[in-house]
């Protein structure tokens, strides 16, 4: 079977690839088995001059590559580039802090000695999703491999061109052969790749389907997993937050990448105080983003990266429309080439709703009115996800105590909600389990191991 790369702008077909054989995909495994066996005894200098490298050379190619990035998914050409720039800074934050984090920790016992050493694990199976076709890849590679690992790929289908530039970042960078390897292979391959002996853990992101289903062949193999799944982060408005500030930075967070972000706000939870004023403001903005080719660097808002999720999203907002949601703007597929959907806002959402019980992955935001700020903490948490969550308000210290009380993987407050390599990145519920980025991140696919003397 072939894996398409369609260009989401105009629906037309950039390349097919064809998919490696089940003699190759063994090779390939065993290929990465014997790299690593090399590689885990390299030095962390020079892993980290590796790491560098990769930085460098993203930075200065990241036009090239984020038009790869904007042609195949369809982000708007500024936030393409900005993703590339991000994946520079995750390697150089390893390069430089790998080496500290995985130090080993002297512990006083009855022993002698007694510390903990972090040691690899091996090949780090990653099932990565389309939406960051770049920062998602790397920033489990770049922590993996300086943590002594190899790491083997399996990229979303529409998004091989970036697959194979990332592969080829890496062997530019002067990281040995092999030792990160993309797979050109469909999700029903996935399973077979797991149940190779030398494939240590997985690592995915994605949906909370594909989530399940990975989880399920890795138990059968007791094998290490992390899962960074969906979200339907809240977006709470208390009566004493800056209200511009809280719409101006409500239309980023939920047009960001198209709407096609799992940590983009997705539910606008207002107090009912202001209510009215934000939902008139929230609207006039959403309405007056620009939508147009991704490529144009003046454009806000790109199209869905595939025909079958635009389909999906019009499903959805119909949907709870019939049961008795309002659209305030947009709503309805754009009438032009490509996969357009224009940005839209929900009011009178409910349970019962997509736009409420769902994860909407394009550029519709559901308002829903709270009573007060105890019962916007009850809707926030009034779903099965449980990614991120903004919180917006005067009173820092209320928020603070707030937080606690939020079930989310992280809490902004008068922030929107977004990763960086120096804090730990996940989610809890459906949103998944485990820890990307920081120094929890790079201790997920380690052996944490005790050593005793006497």
């Amino acid at each position: 079977m072939a894996l398409k790369s369609i260009n989401p702008s105009n629906g037309i077909l950039i390349k097919e690839f064809a998919e490696i054989s089940d003699v190759e995909l063994i090779e390939k495994i065993e290929a990465a088995q014997r790299a690593f066996l090399k590689w885990k005894n390299v030095s962390y200098s020079e892993r980290s001059r590796i790491l560098n490298n990769a930085a460098t050379n993203l930075r200065e190619n990241k036009n090239k590559y984020g038009e790869t990035l904007t042609l195949e998914m369809g982000k708007p050409i500024n936030q393409a580039i900005a993703e590339v720039e991000k994946c520079a800074w995750v390697c150089e934050h390893y390069a430089e802090n790998a080496e500290k984090i995985l130090a080993e920790e002297i512990i006083e016992t009855d022993a002698s000695e007694s510390y903990v050493r972090f040691d690899p694990l091996g090949i780090v199976l990653a099932v990565m999703p389309w939406n960051f076709p770049f920062w998602q890849v790397i920033r489990f590679a770049a922590p993996a491999l300086m943590a002594g690992n190899a790491a083997i790929l399996k990229h979303a289908s529409n998004v091989q061109l970036s697959a194979i530039a990332i592969e080829e970042i890496f062997v530019k960078s002067g990281l040995p052969e092999n030792l990160f390897t993309t797979l050109v292979i469909g999700s029903n391959r996935v399973e077979q790749v797991i149940n190779h002996r030398h494939v240590k853990a997985v690592t995915l992101t994605g949906s909370e389907y594909a989530g399940k289903s990975v989880a399920e062949q890795c138990g059968k193999n007791l094998k290490k997993t992390v899962m960074e799944l969906g979200g339907s982060d809240p977006f709470i408005v208390f009566a004493d937050a800056d209200i511009d500030s809280a719409v101006s930075t409500a239309v980023t967070a939920r047009i960001i990448n198209n709407g096609q972000s799992c940590i983009a706000a997705k539910r606008f939870i207002v107090v009912k105080d202001i209510a009215e004023e934000f939902s008139a403001k929230f609207a006039k903005k959403l309405a007056s983003v620009k939508i147009g080719d991704p490529m144009d660097k003046s454009t806000e808002l790109g199209p869905i990266a595939r025909e079958d999720l635009l389909h999906e999203l019009q499903t959805q907002v119909d949907k709870s429309i019939k049961l008795g949601a309002v659209i305030l703007t947009g709503g309805k597929i754009l009438e032009r080439d490509g996969f357009y959907f224009p940005p839209t806002l929900i009011t009178n959402v409910r349970p019962g709703m997509p736009a409420y019980n769902e994860e909407i992955f394009g550029p519709v935001a559901s308002l829903i009115v709270a009573e007060d700020e105890n019962d916007a903490i009850r809707i926030a948490n009034d779903s099965p996800f449980g990614l991120g969550a903004s919180l917006w308000t005067s009173n820092i210290e209320k928020a603070k105590l707030l937080a606690s009380q939020i079930d989310s993987g992280s809490v902004f407050i008068n922030g929107m909600v977004k990763s960086d390599p120096r804090l730990p990145f996940g989610g809890v519920k459906l949103s998944g389990y485990g820890r990307e980025l920081s120094h929890y991140g790079i201790k997920e696919f380690v052996n944490i191991k005790t050593v005793w003397i006497k």
